[in-house]
């Protein structure tokens, strides 16, 4: 299950009823990213949550696909703007912590390092195999990312 599965509306259940609509706890659900893209009924959000659910928008969705927003792109720059987050020195719970006052998400701490772990095996991984096949350039960034990742 990809991390962005993982990542929650806060307070969804307020959100919901100052929108006049159910909206789905998952962020990345169909039904939650509509109503994001379309900004349908924003104007209804106290003005905090608006901004945030804007910043959101903007940071995630702003994509020119036709697809959009179900081309994977918002879910792969949440994945970006979490490896960020790892890579200024956050923790889980800290990472936790500042996708709540930025964007108003929230996630377990262990989601977030499973996610964080699964990354660092994956660049392992693709290190081995790019010095298997001998490209060292290759070999030393996949180096230097996991290094990031790894603390």
């Amino acid at each position: 299950m990809a991390i962005t599965d993982k990542i929650y509306v806060k307070n969804h259940r307020q959100l919901s009823s100052q929108l006049d609509t159910n909206i789905p706890k998952g962020a990345f659900k169909g039904a939650t990213l509509d109503i994001l893209f379309q900004g349908g009924g924003l104007e209804k959000l106290d003005e905090a949550t608006r901004d945030r659910v804007l910043d959101f928008a903007k940071d995630f969705l702003d994509c020119s696909c036709d697809n959009n927003p179900y081309c994977g792109h918002p879910e792969r720059k949440f994945i970006r703007y979490l490896l960020e987050l790892r890579a200024q020195g956050l923790g889980p719970s800290a990472i936790v912590d500042v996708m709540s006052d930025d964007y108003m998400l929230y996630a377990y701490e262990g989601d977030i390092l499973s996610f964080l772990d699964q990354s660092v095996r994956t660049l392992e991984a693709a290190e081995e195999l790019a010095d298997v096949d001998d490209r060292q350039e290759a070999r030393d960034r996949m180096r230097s990312a996991k290094r990031n990742l790894s603390g």
